[in-house]
């Protein structure tokens, strides 16, 4: 991903560029979400509930609390997120901004630091690694492009409530 070396100095990673969703995602997928985010918020990041992980970030702007449900895996230290809408969506910025979130998965919590985006190409050793081949099938299928990249710790005690 290209970065303005000038703002590297100053410590602030330059704006990605844009990747918008896919015609796919963005036809059929976007007006599905909004009916059903609403109940798959309430069920990502639980145990048996393998098809979404719930991101707790901050708004960049308000400073106001979120809770956004989104397709990601574990792999290690790493957790791989696919970014469905592409990099422009507001909780992707959020992580972005602040730096990190924290993000519930498989019924565990993690503290996740040093957001990253990466190319399809980039992130194919962790898309191996963390997704079924069902999975992968899905994500060709979706025609996603990049991912977000976390470092991840376990936090708290990691239990599901």
């Amino acid at each position: 991903m290209s970065t303005d070396p000038e703002r590297m100095v100053r410590g602030t990673p330059a704006p990605p560029e844009p990747v918008p969703p896919a015609p796919v995602v963005r036809i059929v997928m976007r007006p599905m979400t909004k009916l059903l985010n609403p109940l798959i918020r309430k069920l990502a990041g639980r145990r048996h509930f393998r098809m979404a992980a719930l991101v707790r970030h901050v708004g960049r702007r308000s400073g106001r609390p979120y809770l956004t449900p989104v397709s990601a895996r574990r792999a290690g230290d790493v957790v791989l997120i696919a970014l469905t809408f592409g990099n422009g969506s507001d909780w992707s910025r959020n992580v972005r901004a602040a730096g990190g979130c924290s993000i519930r998965l498989e019924g565990n919590d993690y503290e996740a630091t040093q957001p990253e985006f990466l190319s399809r190409e980039e992130a194919k050793p962790y898309i191996r690694s963390a997704f079924g081949p069902l999975e992968r099938a899905g994500v060709r299928m979706l025609g996603i492009r990049q991912f977000m990249r976390l470092h991840v710790v376990l936090s708290g005690n990691g239990h599901e409530r």
